[in-house]
């Protein structure tokens, strides 16, 4: 088994004013040589967006772009023709595959949104551009883990890639177990909140944990937390 440690204070931080955010991984003008990717887990950005604003309409391509809201609610168009918005308890993905434009705007003209927006290396390349969706009550991940982003299974959004994200919400003083879906995968560990213990290592509220080499891994709970586990081949 093989590890590494993220601790979320040494993630790259960027405000413009109307948006706060923290990058997992080297991104726009935050850059580390030391944190390029997981795997084909290439951005974990962790944005706050002020009322009213956002991303104007921008391309991309070849790419897996999964967006998971944690509080209030993000406008979404693109060209596909999709046109809607993304809500607490919703995960979105595009595939961007041969080309694909889109905005992303805070839906609300009063409050912040909170979203994790999360790339994936994609596994075919130049496909038709794709957008799923699909809303999950609190109970999908209520001390178990409810997969959200799958290749195979029906209850998730599909992914162009060997590529499982799931989630749980978990009471204290409990013991997790995480089994990997594919050999060859690796799993990265975000704790969105609360405070755990993988292997050893003491995680808390943004810190996360990547873990390959290993068919299960085994999570102590301290006190209740909410994990999003993201399973990807390691090899590129």
């Amino acid at each position: 088994m093989k590890q590494i440690f993220h601790a979320a204070k040494d993630r790259g931080h960027v405000n413009f004013g109307w948006l706060d955010s923290h990058h997992s991984f080297s991104f726009g003008e935050y850059y580390d040589p030391r944190k390029m990717n997981f795997g084909a887990l290439r951005v974990l950005n962790d944005d706050i967006v002020s009322p009213s604003m956002g991303f104007g309409t921008h391309p991309h391509a070849n790419m897996e772009i999964v967006s998971i809201p944690l509080f209030g609610e993000l406008a979404h168009k693109d060209s596909t023709g999709t046109n809607g918005v993304i809500r607490t308890g919703d995960v979105q993905i595009m595939s961007a595959g041969s080309g694909i434009r889109h905005s992303e705007f805070n839906h609300s003209a009063e409050k912040d949104v909170n979203f994790l927006q999360i790339w994936v290396l994609p596994k075919a390349h130049n496909i038709e551009p794709r957008y799923d969706q699909k809303s999950y009550s609190d109970s999908t991940f209520e001390n178990k883990w409810g997969i959200v982003v799958s290749p195979k299974h029906s209850e998730a959004v599909w992914i162009n890639q060997d590529a499982y994200f799931s989630m749980i919400h978990s009471d204290p003083n409990s013991n997790l177990k995480y089994t990997l879906h594919e050999s060859g995968n690796g799993v990265y560990f975000f704790l969105i909140q609360g405070k755990v213990s993988i292997n050893g290592d003491s995680l808390e509220r943004r810190d996360a944990m990547g873990v390959w080499e290993s068919e299960e891994v085994s999570i102590d709970v301290g006190v209740r937390s909410q994990i999003l586990a993201i399973e990807v081949p390691m090899k590129l």
